[in-house]
């Protein structure tokens, strides 16, 4: 829908704002009121927490909003940045329904009367086009110049280039940064880019809630196990990022007979719920578990605080993990870990760095022509059993100590 139909939608509003809304330049902005446009990625959102807290520095907390898809409000509830009541979301499920819930979040953010919008989808043409219908007079966002970049219209008024060599969490710092700036100046942003590390928000566990996730898990000789949690994403949604399946069986083997008093869980989401008990029957062994789709996010957070280690593929659980203390090994192939590692040192990054690595980026709107992930493949079951094991040992000395 964002590549055949967004593309005309931002034509259609380029020429509309050139025929109907020529005004001249807004200097720095004054921002009372901002909205951030971050629809998709729950993941990601994690990443924006520096950019959040900049917004909130500028404007208050009460005074900086969100739109979002429906799913993805979970994880702003939980890093409880912002109020509630400020996430507008969007039914992404269906056109009609999508269509009629974006324009009922439309009259919404057009009734706030915004000062800024800051669009963190990069390149995405249906967030441009939420940031122009928003009514906001400052819109901050990236332009493809010279096609660097897929089109999405002229439709911003504080136009960025896409710097591909920062992390994450600084290109979303920087696109706040940007409403300080004399958009007649951009893009040329003439201050050091902001540091990627900044301290994660702390989870903390509601009461009775480690009582009720520990009630999900098999007990053996009437104690509670370490727990050891793969996330395999067996879902087809993006099938490059997935390490092969066997591979998680077979790691999981291994585990369970070099710590014999340990216990294995794998995770997931509901759509992947049947693929991953699969894996777990696999396993075959009493002390293996699956939770996939059996869980909400938040007891998920839960799981993570009474475990000790999360293998998981580049994807969200890597980055909701760093809100506790688990530690996570993170398994990238078609993205690059430069850009989207999960910002915490309990954080270690396993990616094989193969030549056509990584082919997935913000300019193709993570699209690729492989058909045949080998920069997942060549992530080897010895490579990730050293690390979980090195880790392992060492948290388990850590607490005998």
């Amino acid at each position: 829908m964002d590549r055949y139909a967004g593309a005309p939608l931002c034509f259609c509003l380029t020429v509309a704002r050139m025929l109907f809304c020529r005004r001249p330049l807004p200097g720095p902005a004054l921002a009372r009121r901002i909205l951030f446009v971050k629809l998709a990625e729950q993941g990601s959102t994690v990443l924006a927490v520096p950019a959040i807290r900049r917004a909130i520095e500028m404007a208050g907390r009460e005074n900086v909003y969100f739109v979002v898809f429906e799913e993805n409000r979970v994880v702003l509830d939980l890093l409880e940045l912002v109020p509630s009541r400020n996430v507008i979301t969007i039914c992404p499920r269906g056109f009609l329904r999508m269509g009629f819930s974006a324009l009922k979040a439309m009259g919404r953010l057009r009734k706030l009367k915004l000062d800024a919008v800051v669009d963190m989808e990069f390149f995405s043409r249906g967030s441009a086009a939420i940031a122009f219908l928003s009514g906001a007079k400052t819109r901050v966002g990236f332009h493809a110049f010279f096609g660097g970049g897929p089109y999405r219209g002229d439709l911003m008024t504080h136009k960025l280039c896409y710097n591909p060599r920062l992390h994450t969490t600084t290109t979303f710092r920087i696109l706040t940064e940007a409403l300080t700036q004399d958009p007649a100046k951009l893009p040329v942003l003439d201050f050091a880019p902001p540091d990627a590390a900044f301290d994660v928000p702390v989870f903390a566990p509601k009461t009775g809630e480690i009582e009720s996730v520990e009630m999900m898990l098999p007990r053996h000789k009437d104690r509670r196990m370490p727990i050891i949690l793969l996330n395999p994403n067996a879902s087809d949604l993006l099938p490059l990022r997935q390490w092969p399946r066997e591979r998680y069986v077979q790691l999981a083997n291994r585990l369970l007979a070099e710590f014999p008093e340990i216990q294995i869980v794998f995770t997931g989401a509901p759509d992947e719920a049947r693929e991953i008990e699969s894996l777990a029957l696999q396993v075959n062994s009493v002390r293996c578990a699956c939770l996939a789709g059996k869980t909400t996010l938040r007891q998920l957070l839960v799981l993570y605080t009474l475990s000790e280690i999360l293998v998981s593929n580049d994807s969200g659980p890597a980055h909701f993990a760093t809100l506790t203390p688990i530690h996570v090994v993170t398994l990238f192939g078609p993205e690059t870990p430069a850009l989207f590692a999960a910002p915490s040192p309990r954080n270690l990054s396993l990616w094989a760095g193969i030549s056509c690595s990584p082919c997935v980026n913000a300019y193709n709107n993570r699209q690729s022509t492989c058909r045949d992930n080998r920069c997942m493949k060549q992530i080897t079951v010895e490579q990730v059993f050293d690390e979980v094991c090195r880790i392992y040992r060492q948290r388990t000395r850590g607490k005998a100590g």
